[in-house]
């Protein structure tokens, strides 16, 4: 007979019910109420979309890693022993079952206690295997918190339609053809740069709104014709692409493409695929330089010079663009990013310095020399940047404030005034201002907020190191606030016309007009810069039409005369300042602004004595004539002087 799961007797039954649900057992045992006791089967499971991508290969660690990707798009590594328990769990086998199966593929003993440890201990903590008990197969597992990683992820292409698509597009990586699109590359800049000028497409499109939306439209295909060179190389070299989808890079819209399998090929085949998407925007390029010959539009050659500066974006290794896993791949390290903390604690003497010298000798020599470059060119880098940002912090919130205003009340003017091509590309231009800003903003706040845990970790249970940090921060940011109020630090920039007009509607394109400067003949001269006759620098605003330039008189002054006009005299240069000036250039200083006097060189006197050097008189509508001086002539070609 046989006992159901609940402990209920069948009676009648002659043998063991077939099938799974019992165990087998005899009538005196169920009459007396012996029933065995049975151990349940514990049955792992693995979590729900989980995928084990086998052994790295090309890993730059000394003992070989095991990647298994989860449903939610987190990467995993593993040990040898951790992937053959992943790989032979299946929802049937039981933790008896599993340990011989280990047991027989890893070369040694595993008992049924150790693979019970190493699932409830290791791989439940990944989220790699199901929870006990659990009915869902989806975990909540942690995710790394990476600090410049895409952020909310949408699917644009599922699997299915990339490989599609990367299929169709596997021809463009056969070496024949990337060294003539190379060739090919190669002569269309000559041409561009070389003798037709790459500037004057783009002068001619930010000329024309509507070219300019036709460039931002060319420039989205662009990116989405770079992530088809990830997907396509990823099958080119053996492995299955995954999704093409986009997402948010710090606060960026930006595209994606899974190639988490490529981690099983060789790493040829990596770097091939983290080149894919570069190699994809050179032929996207060449393909608007087609389109410029038939068509003769000057936009296609705009969008083949931007497409350069994209090209160049991709490759900085600074942030998780391309550049960033292709230095990877070259180290054989999946995350740089994780080794900054150790190789910095492994130049700190003691317990802890000793422990991160342990992690980093686990990377091989070539890959240790190319992280750790890596690590103390970027730490530096960064903490340079953040500082000089700092610094500058006054003068970026307020030339931010002042083109925000200008942007917004421009584009706003615009759409209410019907100029509705005018509006979206400055909508266009709002966007690009907004995005920068926020990004700044954002990963201000982000890295502030790591800096601040960890030195809570850190001081942990430790007042003295924690009042010391304190004060340490306290002091700094007493310095930095009082070069941001006392003007040690720069100022913000004076307001100039803009680059590109369009892109800012209603924004002023008119230049600030230089002050104007009179010749001794009385002719309006352009004077640029601080001159002699301001030397404090307040003397600003409109220069009065009366002032007139240094009297030309046949009569050398008397001494009584030169005292007189020096009491009102400012040393200016031989050209003094006429005519009038609707601009904020500098023009001389009143006798009442306090402006300190001194000789000018003049030309000889026809009189008799020593020539003295004649004073010249403030340009002002309030300047006497002294009285004890003598009529002086008018300046002849000039405006009447002052006497």
């Amino acid at each position: 007979m046989t006992v159901l799961g609940d402990g209920a007797p069948a009676l009648y039954d002659t043998g063991p019910v077939p099938g799974p649900g019992g165990w087998p057992v005899t009538y005196e045992q169920v009459a007396t109420g012996s029933l065995p006791v049975v151990e349940l089967r514990l049955v792992p499971r693995l979590s729900a979309g989980l995928r084990l991508h086998g052994e790295y290969q090309g890993s730059g660690f000394t003992e070989p890693k095991y990647i298994a990707r989860r449903g939610d798009g987190q990467v995993v590594q593993l040990s040898r022993l951790l992937h053959l328990v992943a790989s032979s769990v299946d929802g049937v086998r039981d933790i008896e079952s599993i340990a011989h199966r280990v047991s027989a593929r890893f070369g040694r003993e595993v008992s049924s206690d150790n693979i019970r440890y190493l699932v409830e201990k290791k791989l439940e903590p990944l989220g790699v295997t199901v929870p006990e008990g659990q009915e869902s197969d989806e975990v909540d597992a942690p995710r790394s918190d990476l600090l410049l990683a895409l952020k909310g992820h949408r699917v644009i292409f599922d699997e299915r339609r990339t490989d599609r698509i990367a299929r169709m597009l596997g021809w463009l990586h056969r070496p024949v053809v990337v060294v003539a699109v190379l060739l090919a590359t190669v002569a269309m800049d000559v041409w561009l740069f070389g003798f037709f000028g790459a500037i004057e497409p783009v002068l001619e499109v930010l000329d024309q709104p509507v070219l300019i939306l036709l460039v931002f439209a060319l420039t989205v295909a662009s990116l989405v014709f770079h992530e088809f060179g990830h997907a396509s190389a990823c099958r080119y070299g053996g492995a299955r692409p995954g999704c093409i989808g986009c997402g948010i890079f710090l606060i960026w819209p930006s595209m994606y493409t899974d190639v988490t399998d490529v981690y099983r090929i060789g790493r040829g085949g990596r770097i091939r695929t983290d080149l894919g998407g570069v190699y994809f925007n050179v032929v996207f390029m060449l393909g608007m330089a087609g389109l410029y010959f038939a068509t003769g539009e000057p936009f296609f050659l705009a969008a083949v010079y931007l497409g350069h500066f994209e090209i160049l974006e991709q490759l900085m290794p600074a942030v998780r663009l391309d550049g960033y896993y292709i230095l990877g791949d070259l180290a054989g390290v999946p995350d740089l990013y994780g080794k900054i903390k150790p190789i910095l604690l492994g130049l700190v003497p003691g317990r802890k310095g000793r422990a991160a010298r342990k992690e980093v000798a686990g990377l091989k020599k070539s890959a240790r020399t190319i992280v750790a470059a890596w690590v103390l060119t970027m730490v530096p880098l960064i903490i340079g940047e953040m500082g000089y940002a700092l610094w500058n912090l006054p003068r970026i919130l307020a030339t931010m404030t002042r083109s925000m205003v200008e942007q917004f009340s421009g584009t706003g003017s615009a759409l209410a005034d019907g100029k509705v091509v005018e509006g979206l590309v400055g909508v266009l231009g709002c966007l690009m201002l907004l995005i920068p800003m926020g990004g700044v903003v954002y990963l201000s706040v982000k890295i502030g907020g790591r800096i601040l845990r960890a030195a809570k970790r850190a001081t942990a249970e430790r007042p003295l190191l924690r009042v010391t940090l304190c004060a340490l921060i306290l002091a700094g940011l007493t310095g930095l606030s009082y070069a941001w109020t006392s003007g040690l630090t720069p100022q913000p920039l004076p307001k100039k016309p803009p680059i590109a007009p369009i892109l800012q509607p209603g924004v002023s394109t008119e230049e600030p007009e230089p002050r104007q400067a009179a010749t001794p003949d009385g002719d309006a001269s352009t004077s640029d810069g601080d001159s002699a006759d301001d030397p404090a620098g307040a003397g600003t605003g409109t220069v009065p039409s009366s002032a007139a330039g240094r009297p030309s008189g046949s009569e050398a002054p008397s001494p009584g005369t030169s005292a007189a006009l020096s009491a009102s005299a400012s040393p200016a240069a031989p050209a003094s300042n006429a005519g009038a000036s609707t601009g904020s250039s500098r023009g001389p200083a009143s006798p009442a602004q306090g402006t300190t006097e001194g000789p000018e060189p003049s030309s000889p006197s026809t009189g008799e004595g020593p020539s003295s050097p004649a004073p010249s008189p403030i340009p002002s509508e309030s300047a006497q004539p002294s009285p004890t001086e003598p009529p002086s002539p008018p300046p002849t070609g000039g405006s009447p002087g002052v006497t």
